[in-house]
């Protein structure tokens, strides 16, 4: 079963930018509850306490626990406005979840072992990610935190496809029911040689007198 992590909330009475503001002096964060049958709900949220929550995984996509005054209801974050160079949440944007509904969300993939593996030995390859995530549908009961690759067995050339990843029981890509050209690539081991030699090259510069002209007509 999937774990639940639980913040606590305040309702929010005022709205505008300057109350946002305000909020944000105080070491608050603005934030919006929506989704279900209830009308969306302004919340407010202790920075430093969401902060520290955003800084791990399950943060994004796990089920949240909103506690308002020991009223739960069950939330997965949608989005996160950030400071554009402050360490500040500026926002956030909360789903309400239905237990018993199917939900589709991104999950982070966590890479195992790739240091152990006969492609991860080898000085004359590079692994590459190709996802750090993938959109997995579940029931909320079965959403995992992440979903771990075990790389040690990944040999020299060898690509790992989404059709590869071992899910947790009750979770499914809904991007493989769309065709096997859909069944993209996670992890590639190259030779070191043949990733240089598929390096995009540049696209010539053009030369100053044939802009010249151009502009001169």
């Amino acid at each position: 079963m999937a774990n639940t992590h639980e913040i606590k909330v305040q309702r929010r009475e005022d709205e505008g930018k300057g109350a946002s503001r305000r909020l944000r002096h105080a070491g608050q964060v603005p934030a919006i509850v929506y989704g279900g049958e209830l009308n969306p709900v302004s919340i407010q949220l202790n920075h430093n306490e969401v902060w520290l929550a955003s800084q791990n995984d399950w943060f994004y996509s796990s089920i949240l626990d909103l506690s308002l005054n020991g009223d739960i209801q069950k939330v997965l974050l949608r989005d996160m406005q950030r400071h554009p160079f402050k360490q500040q949440i500026m926002h956030l944007d909360f789903q309400r979840v239905n237990e018993n509904e199917t939900l589709r969300t991104a999950v982070p993939l966590h890479f195992l072992n790739e240091d152990k593996s006969p492609a991860g030995k080898s000085a004359e390859v590079v692994v590459t990610h190709e996802l750090n995530e993938v959109v997995v549908e579940c029931l909320p009961k079965d959403l995992p935190e992440f979903i771990e690759i075990d790389l040690a067995d990944l040999a020299i050339g060898a690509v790992v496809h989404l059709s590869d990843i071992k899910l947790p029981a009750g979770v499914v890509i809904p991007e493989l029911k769309l065709g096997k050209e859909h069944d993209v690539a996670v992890v590639i081991a190259k030779h070191a040689k043949e990733e240089a030699e598929e390096a995009p090259v540049e696209s010539a510069e053009v030369p100053a007198a044939k802009v010249a002209k151009k502009d001169d007509k």
